[in-house]
């Protein structure tokens, strides 16, 4: 399963090359020598500890959404105004608490997904819907973008329901907008709690994936323009991809 640290490692050339100007200039993404950055080996990326989610503050909502690597799912909604926090971790599945390297190895039945906190008096789930459409590719049921197979799959999943009718509603209207020719293939599915009393649903990923577009920019940019996330994102949406005008 082709993963986004491959999209790196297969071009390990530019890479190097952005290395050595980085050093020279000394640049903070490659100068702090960390363990993580030295090495574009999955295997070598050793998570520092799964930390549990955290409470929302007092009058703060989550919610949850699936749209491919969850490296940029974080980074499209922590612009939003209203959104405190996105936290990237799993949803669905068959098991409880589970890590980045089981779900990527195939038949967990997890997904890729941000927990979104959100203050509901500046921004709505509606308005969040709106921004998680124009980040994703809803007509690629394969997953998204270079990120394939079952974990990177697209979904939105509701606690409420509330939550529910309105993620049914925006679908059935980008469906009848006519903007796609091929359907609409974004799930909509319940947070399922997997009969875990007092459980969310939502398993926090690894540490080392919490903020990985702020802790290592120039690879996270790097891996972004070569999986081709937007560039596809201005071929289906135009000007509203990205939804910039939450940013």
């Amino acid at each position: 399963m082709k993963t986004r640290f491959a999209v790196i490692a297969a071009s390990l050339v530019l890479f190097a090359l952005m290395a050595v100007a980085s050093f020279a200039g000394g640049s903070g993404d490659f100068a702090a020598g960390s363990a993580e950055d030295a090495s574009l080996d999955e295997g070598d990326l050793t998570p520092a500890g799964i930390l549990p989610a955290p409470e929302p503050l007092p009058g703060e909502r989550t919610a949850v959404f699936a749209g491919g690597c969850f490296w940029c799912v974080e980074e499209a909604f922590e612009k939003v105004p209203g959104v405190r926090d996105a936290v990237s971790g799993f949803a669905g599945g068959t098991f409880a608490n589970p890590t980045y390297n089981r779900v990527l190895a195939g038949g967990t039945g997890h997904i890729e997904v941000v927990q979104v906190y959100y203050d509901p008096d500046v921004v709505t789930y509606e308005e969040l819907l709106y921004v998680f459409w124009r980040n994703i590719d809803p007509i690629d049921e394969g997953g998204q973008f270079c990120d394939r197979g079952e974990p990177y799959r697209t979904a939105i999943f509701y606690r409420t329901a509330d939550e529910r009718s309105a993620a049914l509603r925006s679908k059935e209207e980008l469906e009848a907008s006519g903007r796609f020719q091929q359907p609409v293939v974004t799930q909509i599915r319940p947070l399922d709690v997997l009969g875990i009393d007092g459980h969310s649903g939502f398993w926090p990923a690894e540490e080392y994936h919490q903020g990985y577009y702020l802790r290592n920019p120039v690879r996270y940019r790097f891996y972004k323009e070569a999986c081709g996330r937007d560039r596809r994102l201005v071929q289906l949406w135009g000007a509203e991809a990205g939804a910039p005008d939450y940013s």
